[in-house]
C-alpha cells in the first residue's frame, strides 16, 4: 500500500486526506498550526465549491458547522443602491454560502480520524524535504522526526515551504489591492437576510456581510494608487464617511468595539510547474488567487477532485513509482486552464471597479441614470459572474 504525506491542513489538504483514507490509502496529514482558529480564513463557498463537496459526499457536513447562505448581492454607489441580485441566480443551483472554515476543517479531520489509515500531526512544521535518487521521498519535521512517503503533497498555502524546498518557482501576477479586514461582533444594522454589500464611495470601495458565526465583517480595499497610512487612521470615522447612513450610524455607535484591522497582503500567481518526482503542490501553494469572489477555497476543492481521480487508482495497489511520477503533471494539465481563466476573470472584475473608482464623471453619470441603467448594469454583472460561480470546466469525482 502506498504512503502519502500531505503538508497543510487547509481546505485542500484536509479534503484530499479524507478522500484518500476513505479509499484505504495511508495518509499522514501534517499541520504547523496547533489550532485552525487563525485570524482570517476565507468563508465563501460558491456553487462550484459546494458542488465539489457534494460530489465528495460532504455537503451534509456544512449543516453541522456554523454557516449562512447568502440571500442577495447588493451594490451601493455614493449611498444609492445600484442593483440587487438575489441568491441563487438560477433555478436548481446552490446559493453561495458562508461557512466557518475553522469548524469545517475540524470536521473534515475528525471524519478522517475515523479511518485507521489516517495519521494526524498538528502543531508541527515541516523543516525540509527528503530526497532519494533524485526523487522526493518524504519530509523532515521540525521536531526531528522523518516521514517517508511514496508521494508528498504540498497544500501549505501561498507561502508554501514545500514549494520553496522543491525549487518550484511561482510567477507573481500583477494586482493593485490589498485588504484591511475588520470585525464587529454586533451586526444588528444588517437585515435578517444575509446580503453581501459592495460599496463604492468616491475612490474608496469596501465589502460588507454577516459572517457564518454572526459577526459583521468588512473588507476595505487598499489600492496601490491611493496609499493610506492604515496604522494611524481613525477607521470608524473613515469608514463611516464612505458608508450609507444606516452603516455610518452603526459604526459611530460601536466605534470602540470595532476590532483593529488585519492587513491581508494579496498574493496572486501561478507556478509554471506543480510537481517534481515524488511531490505535487495544489491549491494556493500552486496558484494563489485574488480574494475577488472567494475563488481560493473553491478552486482548491476542485483541485482535490481532479487529484483524487488521477491518484487513487495508482495508490490503492502496489505503487509503481515511475507511473505515479508520470501522472503528476497530468493533474496540472487538467486544472491549469480553469485556474488561468478564473484569475483572468478576477482581474476583469477588478478592472470594472477601477473604471468606476477612477472616473468622477462615470460615477455621476451612473448615479444620475440609475432608474434606467440599473437593470442594464445588473444584467451585465450577472453575465460576468457565471464562470466565477459555477467554474469554467466540468469537474467530477470518478473514484
Amino acid at each position: 500500500m502506498a504512503k502519502v504525506v500531505i503538508v497543510g491542513a487547509g481546505p485542500t489538504g484536509a479534503a484530499l486526506a479524507l478522500l484518500l483514507v476513505q479509499r484505504g490509502i495511508d495518509v499522514t496529514l501534517v499541520e504547523a498550526a496547533r489550532s485552525f482558529r487563525r485570524t482570517f480564513r476565507g468563508e465563501g463557498l460558491m456553487p462550484s465549491g459546494l458542488t465539489a463537496l457534494d460530489q465528495m459526499g460532504l455537503l451534509g457536513l456544512i449543516e453541522t458547522v456554523p454557516h449562512q447562505a447568502l440571500t442577495a448581492w447588493e451594490y451601493i454607489l455614493e449611498g444609492r443602491r445600484m442593483f440587487q441580485a438575489p441568491e441563487p441566480f438560477q433555478a436548481n443551483t446552490l446559493a453561495c454560502t458562508l461557512v466557518s472554515q475553522p469548524a469545517l476543517l475540524e470536521a473534515l479531520v475528525e471524519k478522517a480520524q475515523q479511518h485507521p489509515s489516517f495519521e494526524w500531526i498538528p502543531g508541527t512544521a515541516v523543516k525540509a524535504l527528503l530526497h532519494e535518487e533524485h526523487r522526493i521521498s518524504g519530509v523532515q519535521l521540525g521536531d526531528g522526526r522523518t516521514l517517508e512517503a511514496d508521494l508528498v503533497i504540498g497544500a501549505d498555502g501561498r507561502n508554501s515551504l514545500v514549494r520553496q524546498q522543491a525549487n518550484l518557482e511561482m510567477e507573481p501576477l500583477s494586482h493593485s489591492i490589498d485588504l484591511l479586514w475588520f470585525k464587529l461582533a454586533d451586526s444588528s444594522c444588517l437585515p435578517p437576510e444575509n446580503i453581501f454589500y459592495a460599496i463604492v464611495h468616491g475612490r474608496q470601495t469596501m465589502g460588507l456581510f454577516r459572517s457564518a458565526e454572526g459577526s459583521l465583517q468588512l473588507a476595505w480595499a487598499l489600492y496601490d494608487d491611493n496609499p493610506t497610512d492604515w496604522k494611524n487612521t481613525d477607521w470608524p470615522k473613515k469608514i463611516a464617511a464612505a458608508s450609507p447612513t444606516w452603516l455610518a450610524q452603526h459604526l459611530q455607535k460601536h466605534a470602540q468595539d470595532l476590532e483593529r484591522p488585519l492587513l491581508l497582503s494579496v498574493v496572486v500567481g501561478r507556478c509554471p510547474q506543480w510537481s517534481v518526482p515524488g511531490l505535487l503542490i495544489l491549491g494556493d501553494a500552486a496558484h494563489p488567487m485574488s480574494p475577488i469572489r472567494a475563488q481560493g477555497v473553491n478552486m482548491a476543492l476542485r483541485d482535490v477532485i481532479v487529484a483524487a481521480n488521477h491518484l487513487v487508482p495508482l495508490l490503492q495497489d502496489a505503487v509503481n513509482i515511475e507511473i505515479l511520477d508520470q501522472v503528476l503533471p497530468q493533474i496540472q494539465t487538467e486544472r491549469e486552464p480553469e485556474i488561468i481563466r478564473a484569475q483572468t476573470l478576477q482581474n476583469e472584475e477588478l478592472a470594472q471597479g477601477d473604471r468606476l473608482r477612477h472616473s468622477p464623471f462615470l460615477r455621476t453619470l451612473v448615479k444620475s441614470t440609475l432608474p434606467f441603467s440599473s437593470p442594464i448594469i445588473r444584467a451585465s454583472w450577472l453575465r460576468r459572474q457565471q464562470q466565477l460561480r459555477q467554474g469554467v470546466t466540468e469537474v467530477r469525482l470518478q473514484v
